[in-house]
């Protein structure tokens, strides 16, 4: 049955100011009818007939479409602008660090898992008792004030997840004490930059103010882990050219560009205009192209591009990348690995699981967790390298 037209209008464009968000603008007599339908979407009402649809997975361009359709069949005129045209039709980025048999579909469905966890957390039907370090990302304990029921999330933005549950806030705070006692903190962890930037756009349309121009520097010798991140894109694209086992894989999002080493058992994604702070790149070795992952190293947006290039170089000459799954990191692997840090004169300190070796200008670090390299399926970070006052601290 062909549905009666309705005298609603639904104007869908690209946020001027957030990345992936998306804007409707509605006009016409019986506005308040596509009003309810997105709100009931999970939109957000940003004025009187604008709401707008900001997520932390960034795939607000499938879900717009998605409303789009919807809203076509049931009678409303529906524009689409041409920004927002040109990302429906781009390829979804999509994550080195899931499964190499996972499909767009199987991916989405776990971010949206994350999505609907983050909701519940930001409209208050899920309350965050406490949180905690576990290896480089965030875990907390929570329960459902609708029903009850306690949980412990693991992760950060949409690769947060359900991890335990529990009958009883009781049951999950012991628990989640004896699991996380050393760095938990009451209530919830800080917004990520990722949460921060969705909830921007919620809230406003305003053009960030301009950046005042940077005052003239003096070029000066630093260390190589002191240096500025300089230009990653170009770091990458000379790696490439320079290395032709490694093939680019073609995408049609400019957010993301992913390159497989041919044996299909080493891959790299760098994320384009990640925050600094926020991993922007993702370097995974698996056994076979269809296993799971041996090894997964991260870098932020902050890493100077010296020490990108080192670890780039190093995966070119296959030593030490390709280990056999479950080789065990023993004294004498952690040795070798850090003389180098012992004959520059760091420090070296031991603090319960954890082995530091500081610099001597106290600016710089590695950590070496021993439980975390005898647990590898615990997926926490074996090794942590950091610039600045601390590894909690980093710059």
């Amino acid at each position: 049955m062909t549905p009666l037209p309705i005298d609603a209008h639904v104007r869908l464009d690209a946020h001027p100011t957030h990345r992936s968000a998306v804007i409707a603008t509605l006009t016409g007599t019986q506005a308040h009818i596509p009003h309810v339908g997105l709100e009931a979407a999970n939109w957000s009402v940003l004025a009187k007939n604008s709401l707008v649809l900001a997520r932390i997975d960034h795939d607000e361009p499938y879900w717009a479409a998605k409303a789009a359709r919807e809203l076509i069949a049931e009678g409303v005129t529906v524009e689409i602008m041409p920004r927002l045209r040109d990302a429906i039709d781009g390829e979804w980025a999509l994550a080195t660090d899931s499964k190499p048999w996972s499909t767009l579909a199987q991916l989405r469905e776990i971010f949206a898992e994350a999505q609907a966890i983050f909701d519940d957390i930001r409209h208050g039907r899920l309350l965050i008792h406490a949180h905690a370090l576990d290896g480089r990302t965030t875990v907390a304990v929570g329960t459902y004030l609708d029903s009850g029921k306690s949980v412990h999330l693991h992760g950060e933005n949409r690769q947060r997840q359900v991890q335990h549950n529990f009958d009883s806030p009781a049951q999950a705070l012991v628990a989640f004490e004896r699991l996380h006692g050393d760095t938990m903190r009451p209530g919830p962890a800080p917004m990520t930059d990722t949460e921060r930037e969705t909830s921007e756009a919620r809230t406003s349309l305003d053009t960030p103010p301009a950046e005042p121009e940077p005052p003239l520097s003096v070029q000066e010798s630093v260390p190589a882990y002191a240096a500025d991140p300089g230009d990653h894109d170009a770091l990458l694209d000379a790696f490439l050219d320079a290395h032709g086992d490694w093939e680019k894989w073609r995408t049609l999002s400019d957010e993301t560009t992913h390159a497989i080493h041919e044996s299909q058992t080493l891959r790299i994604e760098r994320i384009h205009d990640a925050p600094a702070h926020e991993t922007a790149w993702t370097v995974a070795a698996y056994e076979t192209p269809v296993s799971d992952r041996l090894w997964v190293l991260t870098a932020t947006g902050a890493t100077p591009d010296l020490v990108l290039e080192e670890l780039l170089d190093h995966l070119t000459d296959g030593d030490g990348w390709d280990a056999p799954l479950g080789a065990p990191v023993d004294e004498k692997a952690v040795t070798a690995a850090t003389q180098p840090l012992s004959d520059a004169g760091w420090k070296h300190t031991v603090d319960g699981r954890w082995i530091r070796w500081t610099s001597p200008a106290r600016d710089a670090g590695v950590q070496f967790d021993a439980f975390a390299a005898q647990h590898p399926q615990q997926s926490l970070a074996t090794w942590t390298v950091w610039a600045g006052p601390g590894p909690d601290r980093p710059t």
